[in-house]
């Protein structure tokens, strides 16, 4: 929040202007975490044709496959409110499509920290070692945690508004 944003009790709005700017946020949102998701995504398909991923341990490759599953799984999550915006078209539910966006998006997020945090171990335990690998994981899980979480519940608690 800037600080010159309205909170909604002092916008003057009507319930279906709310709902439609907050579907708007929801999209945009959504395209952050897309983005996002298909960059790692592309990465982590392109490993598999490199030629040193026959050097891969079997933990590695079992590691590298619930990675697979992640990337799909958040591209999928963040592909719902869109579906169900769809399906739900013209029929005046745009509550429920913003409110099932919300809950989408905090999962995307949740899975993509995970994914995020698992790449980089990924890549730190083919490198370096398994054990450098959990260390760095660790510390980025930790960065996630303060950044995604911590801080955010921090500041709505206190309702503190920034301004730069």
């Amino acid at each position: 929040m800037t600080g010159d944003e309205p909170s909604t009790e002092m916008r003057d709005e009507t319930p279906a202007e709310r709902f439609d700017r907050n579907w708007n946020d929801v999209l945009q949102e959504l395209r952050v975490v897309q983005t996002g998701t298909q960059i790692l995504t592309g990465f982590l398909l392109a490993l598999a044709f490199q030629p040193t991923f026959v050097d891969l341990t079997r933990g590695q490759k079992v590691f590298y496959l619930v990675l697979v599953v992640l990337a799909g799984l958040s591209a999928i999550i963040a592909f719902a409110p869109v579906a169900l915006h769809r399906i739900l078209f013209g029929e005046g539910a745009k509550g429920t499509i913003v409110a099932y966006g919300h809950v989408a998006l905090v999962t995307a997020l949740a899975v993509v920290s995970v994914l995020l945090v698992g790449v980089v171990g990924f890549v730190f335990d083919f490198m370096v070692s398994t054990a450098v690998a959990a260390a760095v994981a660790a510390c980025l899980a930790v960065i996630v945690l303060a950044l995604w979480l911590v801080i955010p519940l921090v500041l709505k608690r206190r309702q503190v508004r920034l301004t730069w």
